[in-house]
């Protein structure tokens, strides 16, 4: 398999971004000869992520936001505060039905969501006990900033609680987790894909700048546990590359060992399992942002760009049963936001003045994430619960469970 080029249009690297991608390509290199030339896509895509001190999660493009202010994606919490004003009515529900005041977000970005959620939530006459669990400093530092005036409200934790009570939050977390990347041959044998160094000999192979190691991917029989897990997924289809989530199942599973009462609001990008394995989805779904441009090449500049697959999600709720959880609900974030009131919020309460420039900023974002075209059918929103009955506000009317 042929190492991966930059696309067309991808910003240069300034010096200080060079020199970061540098030292992690070195350090993957180290990883890839320790084990053996061949290392697992689940584990390259964690260590470009999340390797301590490198990953771009960690350090990475979050310690190098400050001079490059355009980032590399906008997730729809940044986009208006009407989202988190929205989802408040859902977290609310949950909250009353668990008698309980704690809500836990994971990865909380620049901190937008709680920074709208927070405020929406005492509005509604609940002073919430919020808790973050955030894997950078960075993030952490910058959503400190963000949360500054609610800060008293805010808890930050290191490590999943033993037992929660309460409601549970992950935006676009579930994308970002490291996934297993397959591919059947055309034999109907599974293989499995992963990242070794470019071939000496390939023209295709030539070193990077400075000597910064280059890196394709590569092919070899798939464990057997991995080859029955696909099987049970989809058919053998020669060519057909695609990916399957084990950590993200194995989070779903978890969090009934630690969720006793409550429910997880998960929001991502993603299909039941019938059209993620789609034939004509023959590619897969892996994708790549950087600085406001999507690619689909994982292992050019590994340290500054986000890496994500969508979601399967029937395997997660098929996890989240097999953790004792119960599904509650699962929809477009299109008719989840609209059942939880969004469109109402377009108009300012009554005696207040409308500011003509928000209002329109906040009607282009609310067309933006309800509409089908744009993020409205592509984004999804999964409730699992344990102990708290239905029907949840978010699911009233469009509930989807029986295509999971």
């Amino acid at each position: 398999m042929h190492s991966s080029q930059i696309p067309e249009g991808l910003p240069r690297l300034d010096a200080d971004a060079a020199q970061h991608c540098t030292a992690v390509c070195h350090m993957l290199k180290d990883r890839i000869h320790a084990n053996d030339g061949f290392l697992p896509f689940e584990q390259w895509m964690g260590l470009a992520l999340y390797a301590p001190g490198l990953g771009y999660y960690v350090a990475g493009s979050t310690k190098l936001a400050s001079r490059s202010p355009e980032g590399d994606f906008t997730t729809a919490p940044e986009m208006t505060p009407l989202f988190g004003q929205a989802l408040a009515r859902q977290v609310a529900q949950v909250l009353q039905a668990s008698t309980s005041t704690q809500v836990l977000e994971f990865g909380a970005g620049t901190g937008a969501l709680a920074a709208s959620l927070i405020p929406a939530l005492q509005q509604l006459g609940i002073e919430p006990d919020y808790r973050i669990l955030e894997l950078s400093p960075d993030l952490r530092a910058r959503q400190q900033a963000t949360l500054a005036g609610v800060s008293s409200s805010v808890t930050w934790l290191a490590e999943l609680p033993q037992a929660f009570t309460g409601c549970v939050l992950a935006n676009e977390v579930l994308d970002a987790m490291p996934t297993t990347l397959f591919k059947w041959d055309d034999n109907g044998d599974l293989l499995e894909v992963g990242v070794r160094m470019a071939q000496a000999d390939t023209a295709a192979s030539p070193k990077g700048p400075d000597d910064t190691p280059v890196f394709e991917l590569a092919l070899r029989r798939a464990p057997p546990e991995l080859e029955r897990l696909v099987s049970e997924r989809m058919p053998a289809l020669p060519g057909y590359q695609s990916e399957i989530n084990l950590q993200a199942e194995a989070w779903m599973r978890e969090l009934g060992g630690w969720l006793k009462q409550g429910a997880a609001l998960l929001i991502d990008y993603g299909f039941p399992q019938r059209e993620y394995y789609h034939p004509q989805r023959a590619e897969g779904t892996l994708m790549c942002h950087f600085r406001h441009h999507t690619h689909s090449q994982p292992l050019i500049y590994p340290g500054l760009q986000d890496i994500t697959a969508h979601v399967d999600f029937t395997a997660m709720a098929d996890a989240a049963l097999a953790g004792g959880l119960d599904v509650l609900g699962y929809t477009s974030q299109a008719r989840f936001l609209m059942n939880s009131g969004i469109i109402d919020l377009l108009t300012p309460p009554d005696g207040q003045d409308a500011d003509a420039l928000a209002q329109g900023r906040d009607l282009s974002a609310v067309q933006k994430l309800l509409s089908e075209a744009e993020m409205g059918e592509l984004f999804k929103v999964l409730a699992v619960s344990r102990q708290i009955d239905g029907p949840l506000l978010g699911f009233m009317r469009g509930d989807r469970r029986d295509r999971l």
